[in-house]
């Protein structure tokens, strides 16, 4: 007993172990690379609603669409057997689909299909099932013949009249009409119940001024079936009078027996109600009693549920939508009037149908990973949960020794190649269930790279910058980023790389510029890309426009001046709509000038100076002033004058009062001051800006640098725009002090494999705070107690020569000047250089070799002997011969790539050739060296199919044969042992019967006998070996559309054809000399010189009447074209197809042209004299006499 539980916990150990372990599933990119080639089991798309009720007036349609690679095929079962469509002709099944189509057209019963289908797709990976849908016709059956006795009530009692319609499928709904279809008005008195009975709380003798009748409306059908109506004979003890009657008093002033409250429904004290989460609950309650009651609800021990509860057929009944577990409970209903109350209770008890928790979702494992498949699913009472595979219980289904199942979970563990398959969860009680398909599949690809190969990408200095790689392989390839090919991989620091590819560079340099490779390596092989990055100066307008006001009819002018690294382009809008340049607004390079200006010119106006990377902007305001009546105010507003007397006062360690003097705003207020410094130590004469203040400020307090010798200036801003700078202020030297940043980019890497260069970007001249500004850099190796070493340096490098190779190091940086130190950078891990690898893989070995692909295996070598960072294990193969004797092959080698540290590596080649030897050997590569080889593996792959034939030639040399000539595939893929072809002919998209014939391994060509000439016909040929046909080449007979033939001989070669030839030559020129006497004779041919005779004026009359007046140089046609009087090129008459009638010139049997070379009739005779120019080859001649 001991051992048995002690194995039992062993195995539970060893399956949480492993649900510990489990593998995320592979996401598939939908990305047509990908999803063309991939392998996928069958997945339920579309189908119909479980419960599928269906009219019977229309044909019957079941929908099932699923999806996968293979298409799936599709079947059907009917209550739990298989339905055999193709026996019953009034079935179809769509293409391509599992839909079915049952039609009525010519008969049959749509109830003879009533019952529960179930759809299952399938193809080789595996079976998927539809829900089980229970198929039903609609029906809305007749009301039973009754006849109904008058109805004899007493004045102030109650009444309920049964409606009881008839049973439809869909249930009907009830409603209440008179005989004259005119609805019964319900108030809280009269009102229909849930059960579609009409109740009276009390009736009065207005009552019977009507009948009664309850009709049923069938939805589905569109059908509306009416019951007999009811009289109502109501009995008084005084009379009744008309007049009487009013609605305060609605017995009119008659003694009536007054009542207490009495529930007509429910009946009795209490009542239960059984209601489905997220079902509707209704409840119900109607009183009796004269007055009317008063219908009040509450819930027992809590409120009602506000947001969700209504109120109904006033009070009577209460609606609580998408019931849940919390409206469980006992609920009260009460009735009232002046004379009394009466109170019911109603139980409700919440029951669910299954629901999901956790339903099972696709999972797509590479070889050898594990996972796990949850079902998990909540209802009242519990449901069960049974699991399927492929449509089959899983407790029938074959032993899978990489599977087990624990209640609502199946785990999975080093899943292979061919266990792919489709799982059904099915969660159930007697409510209802939940099925879920959800497949499992094992995925072997290698990595593959999906994003633009070598993609160019520009940026702008000091930007974030992402340089994208997608990728996917199965397994989920690791992926890393070099730059230019050189060094370890990118991440960490300004590096960023990201779980999809992506490669974060956070601010990017110009020295960031070069050649980005991703290489994404995984156990079956490794791809990469590159991208190309060049960073280049960001796009600033350096003087923008500013806010203007002119006076109307003058000139405004912006200034838009800009740089860029990149071409650019200027556009200027107006109000953010496009602006039309014209003749008074033109613009160029770097301004916009607004000629004549007028009131619809003011608006704000945006400069945008764009390159094909980014793009900068500005904008300003131009005012329209009226132009005024005296000369001194019309002058228009200017820039202000520059300000004056700025002084100094206030010095501190890093700040000084700037004092200044505003100048004349020159008829346009001052908007703000820009104060700008020069320095004279760094970068002496440059002006650059410091801050902007306040139209209303001329005294601030300026924030310094340390130890900068600063003078500054002042310029003044209006609408205009700005005025001249200021005499510059009195020199101002602010006093020294320690460093306050830190040098960036900190990194240490090895140019040689004893060394470490450490490198950093040195501070700014504005940063350094003093004289005499140097580096302290401090390192050590890493994990190690030693102390630090350190140097100082004025440079912004330091190389530290090491004997030991590849080894981390901790690194740190200090600014320091004459004034103190700067505080300490973090610590960042550099490297020092990396050496040859002293050990090369072992065992190199070669299993499950196939035609195309073989498994490879290795012994790893102990990475401390890689002597850098460990860039993959590279496997050389080339193929070293052909089986088949004879055959030349290309023996250059391939390389292909492994990133693994596993303790037992693998991989694969694929892509070899068939029937082939190969050879290869495994280097262990670091970032710059590769180790010795490997021992030399010899492998052959298996024969296969052979490729397609050379070529494949269709000649025809005589009326009834066609010759048919191959060679022999450049890759056999094995030996040859004969060609097979088969052909049809082809008649349109009609193809005749396929017909064989076989020829030996030695016979390349063959001739067939045609019976009629004018047949065409698909041939397909392909070589075979022992393992079967390979690649078709497929070739169609040419068209010959008149019965000539084509020879292998060059026909233009033939004595025959020479003589056809000139005989044709010699009846052109016949004929165009018969025409060139006729027209020199007797046509109407006025030929015209161009140069000697201009054209007169009404020639040129445009179709409006307008003349035109140009020069005959301008409009001259070309060379071979002619032109007419309304300026159109006309095509030249040069065409022999003018000489016949309608150009339909054709060639017989023997190649002659057939045509009659009859003269065309001139449209002078014809039309009127609509050209003067030549209208024949013979007249242009004498054009150009």
């Amino acid at each position: 007993m001991f051992k048995l539980g002690g194995h039992a916990a062993l195995t539970l150990m060893s399956l949480l172990l492993l649900w510990w372990q489990e593998t995320a599933s592979i996401e598939v990119p939908d990305d047509p690379k990908i999803l063309q080639n991939l392998k996928q089991p069958p997945t339920i798309i579309k189908q119909s609603v479980k419960d599928y009720i269906v009219d019977p007036r229309d044909n019957i349609i079941i929908e099932c669409e699923a999806k996968g690679n293979p298409v799936p095929v599709f079947e059907w079962r009917r209550s739990g057997r298989f339905f055999n469509i193709g026996k019953d002709p009034r079935v179809n099944m769509r293409k391509r689909s599992g839909t079915l189509e049952i039609s009525f057209l010519s008969g049959g019963r749509p109830e003879d299909y009533e019952g529960e289908y179930q759809c299952v797709a399938s193809n080789n990976l595996g079976k998927a099932l539809s829900n089980k849908i229970l198929l039903r016709v609609s029906k809305a059956p007749l009301w039973p013949k009754e006849e109904l006795e008058p109805v004899l009530v007493t004045e102030g009692s109650s009444l309920v009249l049964p409606c009881n319609p008839p049973p439809g499928l869909p249930p009907p709904s009830p409603f209440w009409m008179d005989s004259n279809m005119i609805p019964i008005p319900q108030d809280k008195r009269l009102s229909m119940g849930l059960n579609g009975d009409l109740y009276f709380s009390n009736v009065l003798v207005q009552d019977a001024q009507r009948d009664y009748s309850c009709n049923a409306r069938f939805v589905f059908i569109h059908t509306i079936q009416q019951k007999d109506p009811f009289t109502l004979r109501v009995q008084t003890k005084e009379p009744y009078n008309d007049t009487s009657y009013n609605a305060t008093d609605p017995y009119g002033g008659r003694k009536v027996p007054e009542s207490t409250p009495t529930f007509l429904t429910p009946s009795g004290t209490e009542s239960s109600k059984m209601v489905l989460r997220d079902e509707e609950l209704l409840l119900e309650c109607i009183a009796a009693g004269l007055p009317t009651p008063t219908i009040k609800w509450f819930k027992k021990g809590g409120d009602l549920p506000g947001r969700k509860v209504k109120f109904e057929n006033f009070n009577k009944t209460l609606r609580i939508i998408k019931v849940s577990e919390e409206d469980d409970g006992e609920y009260v209903c009460m009735a009232n009037n002046h004379l009394g109350s009466i109170r019911h209770s109603i139980f409700v008890q919440v029951k669910a149908a299954p629901y999901w928790l956790d339903k099972p979702t696709d999972l797509v494992l590479a070889p050898d990973d594990n996972g796990r498949l949850v079902c998990r699913a909540n209802g009242n009472p519990k449901p069960t949960i049974q699991w399927f595979v492929n449509g089959e219980p899983i407790e029938s289904a074959p032993v899978n020794p990489n599977r087990h199942v624990l209640g609502d979970t199946i785990m999975f563990n080093s899943v292979q190649i061919g266990s792919s398959a489709v799982y059904q969860c099915n969660a159930s009680n007697h409510h209802g269930y939940l099925l879920a398909n959800a497949f499992v599949s094992v995925l072997d690809m290698a990595p593959t790279m999906l994003g633009p190969k070598n993609q160019l990408i520009k940026v702008t200095r000091n930007n974030r910058t992402f340089l994208h790689c997608p990728f996917f392989g199965s397994p989920l390839p690791s992926l890393r980023w070099f730059k230019n090919g050189q060094g370890s991989g990118l991440d960490g620091g300004q590096y960023r790389v990201y779980i999809n590819g992506t490669l974060e560079i956070k601010r990017t340099r110009k020295e960031d510029e070069g050649i980005y490779t991703c290489v994404a390596t995984s156990s079956s092989g490794t791809a990469d890309n590159q991208v190309r990055l060049e960073v280049k100066e960001p796009t600033r307008i350096i003087q923008a426009p500013v806010d203007q006001s002119t006076v109307r009819g003058f000139t405004a002018l912006f200034d838009c001046k800009s740089e860029s690294g990149l071409p650019t382009s200027v556009t200027w809008t107006k109000d953010d709509k496009p602006l039309h340049l014209g003749r008074r607004l033109r613009k160029d390079e770097k301004s916009l000038t607004i000629a004549n200006v007028n009131e619809g010119d003011e608006g704000m106006y945006t400069c945008t100076v764009t390159s094909e990377i980014d793009q900068d902007s500005a904008s300003a305001r131009l005012t329209v002033l009226e132009e005024a009546f005296n000369h001194s105010s019309a002058l228009p507003p200017a820039r202000p004058d520059p300000p004056m007397d700025l002084d100094l006062s206030d010095p501190a360690l890093r700040s000084v009062r700037l004092t200044w003097i505003p100048g004349n705003e020159n008829r346009s207020p001052i908007t703000e001051f820009l104060v700008q410094f020069e320095e004279n130590h760094w970068d002496p004469g440059r002006w650059q800006d410091l801050a902007t203040y306040p139209e209303d400020l001329n005294s601030v307090i300026l924030q310094l640098a340390p130890y900068v010798n600063y003078q500054f200036r002042v310029i003044a801003v209006n609408a205009v725009g700005q005025s001249l700078p200021s005499k510059p202020s009195p020199r101002y030297k602010t006093s020294g002090a320690p460093p306050d940043a830190i040098p960036r980019e900190l990194r240490g890497w090895g140019s040689q494999k004893d060394n470490m260069e450490i490198t950093w970007e040195p501070l700014r001249d504005l940063e350094r705070n003093g004289p005499n500004l140097h580096y302290i850099v401090w390192w050590r190796q890493k994990d190690s107690a030693a102390d630090w070493n350190n140097v100082t340096t004025f440079h912004s490098k330091h190389v530290i020569h090491s004997n030991e190779t590849y080894v981390p190091y901790e690194i740190k940086i200090q600014a320091r000047n004459d004034f103190g130190s700067g505080p300490e950078s973090n610590v960042v891990i550099g490297y020092s250089g990396e050496d040859k690898p002293t050990r090369a893989p072992t065992d190199l070995r070669v299993s499950k070799v196939t035609s195309t692909r073989a498994n490879i295996r290795w012994i790893p070598v102990d990475l401390s002997s890689v002597q850098g960072e460990f860039k993959e294990y590279r496997l050389y193969y080339w193929r070293e011969s052909s089986l088949v004797p004879g055959l030349v092959v290309n023996k250059e080698k391939k390389v292909k790539g492994f990133y693994t540290t596993v303790a037992a590596p693998n991989g694969f080649l694929s892509d070899l050739v068939p029937y082939s030897n190969y050879k290869m050997f495994m280097v262990v590569a670091n970032s710059r060296f590769e180790s010795p080889p490997s021992n030399t593996v010899i492998f052959t792959t298996k024969e296969d199919v052979p490729d397609a034939p050379r070529y494949f030639r269709i000649n025809r040399r005589s009326m009834d044969t066609i010759h048919l000539k191959w060679d022999k595939p450049l890759e056999p893929n094995g030996i040859i042992i004969g060609y097979q072809l088969n052909y049809q002919t082809v008649n349109g998209s009609r193809l005749g019967p396929l017909k064989i014939e076989t020829f030996q391994p030695n016979e390349t060509q063959f001739t067939l006998r045609v019976p009629d000439r004018s047949t065409r016909y698909k041939f397909m040929l392909s070589a075979r070996t022992q393992k079967g046909a390979g690649e078709v080449f497929s070739e169609e007979s040419p068209h010959f559309t008149n019965e000539a033939y084509i020879n292998e001989v060059d026909i233009a070669t033939q004595g025959w054809f020479i003589g056809l030839m000139c005989a044709i030559a010699l009846i052109i020129l016949i004929l165009l000399i018969v025409c060139f006497i006729k027209r020199s004779r007797g046509g109407k041919y006025p030929v015209r010189d161009k140069k000697d005779l201009p054209l007169d004026p009404v020639d040129q009359k445009d179709q409006d009447g307008s003349f035109d007046y140009h020069s005959d140089e301008d409009n001259k046609p070309l060379q071979g074209s002619q032109t007419s009087l309304d300026g159109n090129v006309k095509e030249s008459d040069d065409s022999l197809v003018d000489y016949g009638e309608g150009g339909d010139g054709q060639f017989n049997e023997d190649g002659s042209f057939i045509g009659q070379y009859t003269v065309k009739k001139d449209k002078d005779e014809t039309e009127g004299n609509e050209s003067s120019e030549a209208t024949s080859p013979v007249n242009a001649i004498y054009s150009l006499a």
